[in-house]
C-alpha cells in the first residue's frame, strides 16, 4: 500500500480552496443575473428567451450547489484523513483520502457540466440576436460569393 503522511491530504487544501472560490464566484455572477432577470420581468420586459434562460439558470444553480457540496465533502475528508493519520489509523486514512479524491473528481466533473450549460445559455442569447439581425454565425463565417 502507498505510504501517506499528514502532508498528503494537506496538499489538497489550497487546490480545494481555490476551486471553492471559483465556484462561489460563479454562483455570485448567476445570482446577479437572476436578480437582473427578475427586475426586468417585474418591469414588464418579457422576451421569448426568458423561459429558456430561466430553465438554464435553474439547472446551473443546481449544478453549482452540487459542485460546492462535493467540494466541501472533499475538504472535510481531507481533514478527517489528517486526523486518522494523526491517530495512526493508516488503513482508515487511505480510505478517507480515496473518498476525498473521488469527491473532488465528482465536483470537477459537475463543474465541466456547468460550463457546458453556461455556454448553452450564451447560445440562447446569440440565437435571439441572430434572429433579430437575420444572420447567423455560419453565414458570417462563410459568406456566399455572388
Amino acid at each position: 500500500m502507498i505510504e501517506i503522511n499528514i502532508n498528503t491530504p494537506a496538499l489538497l487544501f489550497p487546490a480545494i480552496t481555490l476551486l471553492m472560490l471559483a465556484y462561489t464566484n460563479r454562483f455570485l455572477s448567476l445570482a446577479s443575473l437572476v436578480r437582473k432577470l427578475h427586475s426586468d420581468y417585474q418591469k414588464g420586459e418579457k422576451s421569448k428567451t426568458l423561459v429558456s434562460q430561466l430553465n438554464n439558470l435553474r439547472a446551473r444553480l443546481n449544478l453549482i450547489r452540487y459542485m460546492q457540496s462535493f467540494g466541501v465533502m472533499s475538504f472535510l475528508c481531507c481533514v478527517l484523513c489528517m486526523y486518522a493519520i494523526y491517530r495512526n489509523w493508516m488503513q482508515l486514512a487511505h480510505w478517507i483520502f480515496a473518498g476525498s479524491l473521488l469527491f473532488l473528481l465528482v465536483s470537477i466533473i459537475l463543474s465541466l457540466l456547468e460550463i457546458q450549460k453556461s455556454t448553452k445559455a450564451l447560445e440562447i442569447i446569440l440565437e435571439d440576436i441572430e434572429e433579430l439581425s437575420e444572420g447567423n454565425i455560419f453565414k458570417d463565417m462563410f459568406p456566399q460569393s455572388e
